[in-house]
């Protein structure tokens, strides 16, 4: 009877210590994207990392619509990282758009640009956006910085995106689908390059990727929204069968958080990420455009956070 007092006290014993081990363990959400995406996947590999150099701590890649979703998430709480484009956040910062009041975003890090793709294949007879009236397109997941973009480029090429265009809202992976099925002759959207999706796409028999210049929309979306893009050009031969560059514009796109996350969690999580750089350089190519010399108030359009800062400054590339 003694002893099985003993091993009960003992057990009793390791469950709270068992308890406390538990409640020590920090967990945290990454809302990322669509598994077509780049978000996803490489949003997967920076959860693997930080969960492996962060002590006591588990991080989740979460699938999303993206970054309007994202944000959305770290505004309740219910994430407390996400991959954020530049147009979207800036949106969010100033509480206009899909967003009815400021979001207290954060910049942890910022990654890589992303240019607006809009894709067919030879023989739709799209060579404009403008060309894209009466065409059966899609243009993005809901919640997507994707969607959003493709939105204003239609208002700058002087389309209705509800009249005069028979809209689909797909993720990419969803879209090249479609497309291949030929349900829609078009689709935006907005990711790194190369993206595994479009690169399916342009890999299929029987059909050649066509990319669509949209440099010539960028004036009008500057002129209404701001600086939101830079010029960028999709290089030929970034997919399978693609000729020539296509010139367009892009969004830069950062890790953020809000002003909830403790200081010594943002440093920890900053220089994490940047002194792991081959690690997710392994996961996409795109991890390669991750610098330090990107991280500037300029390319993000919400502050740094001050444990992000204080990386910064250790690095020489902060006052």
């Amino acid at each position: 009877m003694k002893a099985a007092s003993i091993g009960l006290a003992l057990l009793g014993l390791l469950c709270i210590r068992a308890g406390e081990t538990s409640a020590q363990t920090r967990t945290i959400s990454l809302a990322t994207g669509g598994t077509g995406g780049i978000y996803y996947p490489l949003g997967g590999g920076i959860a693997s990392m930080l969960s492996k150099q962060l002590p006591n701590t588990q991080v989740t890649a979460e699938v999303t619509g993206g970054a309007v979703d994202n944000i959305r998430l770290l505004s309740s709480g219910q994430a407390e990282l996400g991959w954020v484009s530049s147009d979207v956040g800036a949106d969010a910062v100033a509480g206009i758009g899909r967003f009815t009041s400021k979001v207290p975003l954060r910049a942890l890090v910022n990654f890589y640009s992303s240019p607006m793709h809009v894709v067919t294949v030879e023989g739709t007879g799209i060579e404009h956006v403008s060309d894209l009236k009466g065409k059966r397109v899609s243009t993005g997941s809901p919640g997507s910085a994707s969607e959003t973009q493709a939105f204003r480029m239609l208002e700058a090429a002087g389309l209705d995106k509800d009249r005069d265009v028979k809209r689909e809202r797909l993720s990419v992976a969803e879209s090249v689908s479609a497309m291949k099925d030929k349900k829609i002759e078009a689709f935006f959207w907005g990711g790194g390059v190369p993206t595994a999706a479009v690169t399916d796409l342009a890999l299929t028999p029987g059909l050649k990727i066509k990319l669509i210049d949209v440099a010539e929309l960028l004036p009008a979306i500057v002129a209404k929204y701001g600086n939101i893009f830079a010029p960028s050009v999709i290089k030929a031969n970034s997919y399978p069968g693609q000729t020539k560059d296509s010139p367009g514009f892009a969004a830069w796109n950062a890790i953020m958080t809000t002003d909830k996350m403790p200081d010594d969690v943002a440093y920890a999580i900053t220089r994490a990420i940047f002194e792991n750089k081959p690690e997710l350089v392994a996961v996409h190519k795109e991890a390669l455009n991750m610098d330090l010399a990107t991280q500037t108030d300029a390319q993000s359009p919400a502050p740094y956070h001050p444990g992000a800062l204080k990386y910064l400054k250790e690095k020489g590339v902060r006052p």
